[in-house]
């Protein structure tokens, strides 16, 4: 038991995993328009992973047989664009309106920075 390969196995999955899991997989590289608009796109990555083995009784002493496997699944969704132009960013959504409270909360949380913002400007250039 003390050198099992299930350790193995699992390693050389998280070590595939991370190959494939960078930043650039979640914020992808941006894409300049001619008329001055950098589109950004964005993307959530969900990850499943398992593996198991089992040793088998052998007849020769301190040789265990061994069979075992793992596997991975990885799946990527665009979710959306960030869309900067003129110092202003926005995020295009891709994805249905979110279904709960909680998910529109967060959703809303960039226009209402971006109108608060505009509230303040125009407080500072009324002074």
């Amino acid at each position: 038991m003390d050198n099992n390969p299930i350790g193995e196995l699992m390693q050389n999955t998280m070590e595939n995993v991370k190959g494939i899991l960078k930043v650039d997989t979640v914020v992808g590289d941006p894409i300049y328009t001619p008329d001055g608009i950098t589109l950004v796109p964005i993307s959530k990555i969900s990850v499943g992973f398992g593996g198991g083995g089992v040793e088998f009784n052998s007849e020769k002493p301190g040789k265990r047989p061994y069979g075992g496997g793992s596997g991975t699944g990885v799946r990527i969704d665009p979710i959306g664009f960030l869309i900067i132009k003129d110092g202003v960013i926005r995020m295009i959504n891709v994805t249905p309106p979110a279904s709960n409270t909680v998910d529109r909360i967060i959703d809303l949380v960039p226009q209402v920075l971006d109108r608060v913002d505009a509230f303040i400007d125009k407080n500072k250039k009324d002074k």
